[in-house]
């Protein structure tokens, strides 16, 4: 097992920013979708101060393989990836690169708000099939309606300032808020939201209590014809009762860039329906987001792996 000040990152790649910072480690990338035997074996082999986590999920196993590890290092904001609970029974720190990707991640969401409302894919697909929809379209106009946001953190708060922008009135759920952008109502259940809103996006993290929040039940709570926007975890959906509701007309569309199981699966079944648009997971993954979530990501892990070694 290596001595060598040493920092994992469990994808192929990092900001020419970030490697700078790192500059005083040697870094060890585990390539595009490393799984735990990978993780582990690379740990084994390097035992890492740190793990920067762009990719895959950290669980006590991996810890378990790198003895040295004293910080595992969000490329992003969410921690879920992470057994939270099994570093801290290790004293290993979590840490998180927050708002690094909240412009992404806030104009991504709206990409997929108004690609539903005004059928931009399907409409291409039309077009370039021979077809003249003109007279038959109509598409969903925003102004005068309402956005409801499940989560109002530095993503979700963007995403409201956005809709109010649009000439839409603005619901948010998020009983941890301490503030709400100005002109935004918040409700006081989600049930209210749910039977309001003609858009519902969601800015949430994944918990054990909200794991499939947008169920059966939930739906049927749902506006007819609503939009169900999702740029945050796959696990807050499930996807078959989703699905049934794009069948059955209760959502007019859906637009989904997180996944119970990533990469997806093909076949899938969001692959069959027309009125679901999809993207891989890229909705925080831009120029600058890139950049500020490798450099915060790097500042984290050297943050705590200096303040160890100043006590030690």
């Amino acid at each position: 097992m290596s001595n060598v000040k040493t920092i994992l990152i469990t994808g192929s790649d990092l900001a020419a920013e970030a490697i700078e910072l790192l500059q005083d480690y040697q870094l060890i990338y585990a390539g595009r979708q490393p799984q735990e035997a990978d993780l582990i074996a690379l740990c084994e082999r390097h035992n890492p101060q740190a793990i920067i986590v762009r990719y895959g999920k950290i669980n006590g196993r991996i810890m378990d393989a790198a003895p040295a590890l004293r910080v595992i290092s969000k490329h992003g904001s969410g921690i879920d990836v992470i057994d939270q609970q099994a570093a801290a029974e290790r004293q290993i720190a979590v840490r998180a690169a927050v708002g690094a990707n909240a412009a992404a991640v806030s104009e991504h969401a709206w990409a997929l708000i108004l690609a539903c409302a005004k059928s931009v894919p399907q409409l291409d697909r039309r077009m370039r099939d021979g077809h003249w929809d003109k007279a038959q379209h109509k598409s969903l106009e925003l102004e005068g309606r309402t956005l409801g946001l499940v989560g109002l953190g530095a993503i979700g708060s963007r995403v409201a300032r956005i809709g109010q922008a649009f000439g839409m009135q603005v619901l948010a759920y998020d009983p941890y808020a301490q503030t709400l952008p100005a002109g935004c109502e918040a409700v006081e259940s989600l049930d209210e939201l749910y039977s309001r809103a003609d858009v519902v996006s969601l800015h949430c993290p994944l918990t054990d209590s909200n794991h499939q929040m947008i169920n059966a039940a939930a739906l049927a709570r749902f506006k007819p014809g609503a939009i169900l926007v999702n740029t945050a975890r796959g696990g807050l959906i499930d996807d078959q009762a989703v699905a049934t509701a794009l069948q059955n007309g209760t959502l007019r569309a859906a637009g989904l860039d997180s996944f119970t199981s990533e990469p997806l699966t093909a076949p899938h079944l969001w692959q069959s329906l027309n009125n679901v648009i999809i993207t891989p997971h890229i909705g925080g993954v831009s120029d600058n987001a890139y950049v500020r979530m490798g450099t915060g990501a790097a500042r984290n892990a050297l943050q705590v792996l200096q303040e160890q070694e100043a006590v030690s």
